[in-house]
């Protein structure tokens, strides 16, 4: 969620000055992008993953503050709820062992915390949606106690000025529900990927990201249960579109843009996206830094545009833009959050893998998708790989095809020729690539597996709450072998 905000550091009532401070900001983005700033890029890449806390039987554990303290680590920080954590890996550069190294940071950090924090009575698990939680669960007494949160909400509240409303009817089973908080949000973990990439090839990579949103998706589902109920196969989708939307009746009749979104069309750089930002979103963190971005810019270093950052960090857009500073340097990246986290480290590095080598791959055809057809079919193919999975129809230069057929024929081949591109080791290529393949072939993603577990033990009598609680028990069982979720016994 970034940077620790109160309410104390808000320039409430400056709202002119705020949006004006915005605008400069954008300003002076837009001159060091024409003025080469950048310069001596590097293509990195990092990765974000949230978990939740659970205790052996799988029910959640609040105690995200204990479990912090105790582990001590400066790689992880507070989620949203206290019943999460989120974990930050190092960047590293794309190329050679990068994906294996990327694994092997990851299962250290999940292997090496497993031990300690049992003393607390938790478990880190990574999944999607923490299928056990309850609607007692995701209130406002339960967010974190980063004032971050608490003011966040109340903010969003305060803008939409009316219960937010969550209603899923499109899924195997309905959901809907009312809260006058965002804490549900909390119900959500994901695999964030970032992308450092040079300002001349960010709108290649971003529209490619965009493109492939929904194939992503489909391939890695893991979050089919919200409250008890089976929704869609990726419900984080649906579930932060609606959840996080704070527009006002009025506004949604009038066609404003929400918060969460994939977006509204192909871009052409990287500063339209913050000069959209500016020019649509009211700023919920409202902020006056000391730091003035002109004089910071003309005396010949970066400026740290803490304001644009506070506000982009509110926006959640499903392919974000990132500025900031790293040891004095200026850099872009590309934030890509349609993820959900797990099952385990390989599954995570795999879907890092089709990311990372299929927006490369894309990015370098010519002519580009995004030349080819309109925006509105990312958009679609996101809701159907969300809603459907693997058994989604997903249309493609000018074609429909299951996700299944259209990964394994098309984007998986692509996938690989974007990983030699940017020099992985082939090795760790065919790994990565064939754990995709392998999942695709079998049909069995993380929600697959999740739905196929519960549905077994229905039929076997068990009700719905206590089957929920034995998949999870189990879920975290097979994660801890490292076995990837294609694997998993479903019994």
């Amino acid at each position: 969620m970034g940077d620790r905000v109160d309410a104390s550091g808000l320039a409430v009532g400056c709202e002119h000055e705020v949006r004006h401070r915005l605008q400069r900001c954008v300003a002076a983005l837009r001159r060091m992008v024409d003025d080469g700033w950048f310069s001596g890029h590097q293509d990195t890449i990092g990765m974000e993953v949230e978990l939740d806390l659970v205790d052996p039987l799988g029910r959640p554990r609040l105690v995200s503050d204990a479990v912090l303290a105790h582990l001590g680590r400066t790689d992880m920080q507070h989620e949203l709820g206290q019943f999460n954590v989120e974990l930050n890996l190092a960047p590293r550069l794309l190329h050679g062992s990068v994906l294996r190294d990327s694994e092997r940071d990851l299962v250290e950090v999940l292997d090496g915390c497993r031990a300690r924090i049992e003393r607390l009575g938790a478990r880190l698990l990574a999944v999607g949606m923490l299928a056990t939680l309850s609607a007692e669960q995701l209130t406002i007494e339960r967010i974190s106690h980063n004032p971050r949160y608490e003011l966040l909400s109340s903010r969003m509240a305060t803008a939409r000025h009316r219960p937010f409303l969550v209603r899923i009817v499109d899924g195997a089973e309905p959901v809907e529900f009312t809260t006058d908080s965002v804490a549900p949000d909390a119900a959500t973990t994901s695999l964030q990927l970032h992308l450092r990439v040079a300002p001349e090839r960010f709108t290649a990579y971003y529209n490619a990201a965009q493109a492939i949103a929904g194939a992503q998706v489909a391939v890695a589902a893991n979050s089919p249960y919200l409250l008890g109920r089976q929704a869609w196969q990726e419900t984080r989708i649906t579930l932060l579109e609606q959840l996080l939307d704070t527009r006002r009746r009025n506004e949604v009749r009038a066609g404003v843009p929400a918060r969460v979104r994939l977006g509204d069309r192909w871009v052409d750089g990287p500063v339209e996206l913050f000069d959209d930002l500016v020019r649509i979103f009211p700023p919920l963190f409202p902020t006056l830094e000391a730091q003035d971005p002109d004089a910071a810019r003309q005396a010949g270093y970066a400026p740290t545009l803490r304001e644009l950052r506070l506000h982009n960090g509110t926006v959640w857009r499903w392919n974000r833009p990132v500025y900031d500073v790293q040891a004095g340097r200026p850099q872009l990246r590309i934030e890509n959050r349609v993820l959900p986290s797990g099952p385990t480290a390989v599954d995570m590095v795999a879907n890092a893998a089709f990311y990372y080598g299929l927006v490369r791959a894309i990015a370098d055809t010519d002519p580009p998708p995004w030349r080819q057809q309109p925006f509105a079919i990312a958009e679609q193919n996101l809701h159907r790989g969300a809603r459907d999975g693997l058994a989604a129809r997903l249309s493609w230069q000018g074609g429909e095809r299951p996700a299944a057929r259209l990964v394994e024929e098309y984007l998986l081949p692509a996938a690989a020729a974007g990983l030699d591109a940017w020099g992985v080791d082939a090795k760790d290529r065919d790994r990565y690539l064939g754990v995709i393949e392998a999942r695709v072939r079998s049909g069995q993603t993380g929600a697959a597996w999740q739905t196929g577990v519960v549905g077994r033990l229905e039929n076997r009598g068990m009700q719905r709450i206590t089957a929920l609680h034995e998949m999870t028990r189990r879920y975290g069982e097979n994660a801890h072998t490292g076995a990837p979720g294609h694997e998993w016994p479903v019994c």
